[in-house]
């Protein structure tokens, strides 16, 4: 008669139900339903109060120390970096000519901002040099410096 080892686990038998474990020297059996035992975890006596604490203790600054800054820093390739440094070289120059078409005014040239990605994003070239003039209308320089400078700019942004 062959008996499936299957057939016996999914049945309650009792000769499976046996515990595994060493047998204490009187002979009897642990009882699986039993509470355990509390068991006792011996301390280490304090110390004298005089002896120097191993723990750490950390002071918080009430002057509200100044947090570490974070920088996240990444790699570009060659042809992005190139870009990069393309369009950096347009906004440097850009932030020279401001400086000069404001310098004699006693207004900063930090208040103009001209967004090359707005020029950019118009389509037409009489757009783009309106938008641009609309922006330098504070500034006294004359027209033809002005006009200069927007037709620089104009021709540079198409490099990007």
């Amino acid at each position: 008669k062959l008996i499936l080892l299957d057939s016996l686990l999914q049945e309650n038998n009792p000769l499976l139900k046996m515990e595994v474990g060493h047998t204490p020297q009187n002979g009897s059996y642990h009882d699986p339903t039993a509470l355990p035992t509390k068991r006792h975890i011996h301390k280490p006596p304090t110390s004298n109060p005089n002896t120097p604490s191993k723990a750490v203790n950390f002071t918080i600054n009430p002057d509200g120390e100044k947090k570490r800054e974070k920088y996240l820093t990444a790699k570009y390739g060659a042809h992005q970096m190139a870009l990069i440094r393309k369009r950096l070289k347009v906004e440097m120059w850009m932030f020279d000519q401001l400086q000069e078409l404001y310098e004699s005014e006693t207004e900063s040239s930090n208040d103009v901002d001209i967004d090359l990605d707005e020029v950019l994003d118009i389509e037409d070239e009489n757009q783009r040099k309106k938008f641009i003039r609309d922006i330098l209308t504070d500034s006294k320089s004359s027209k033809e410096i002005i006009n200069k400078f927007v037709d620089d700019l104009l021709e540079r942004a198409k490099t990007l």
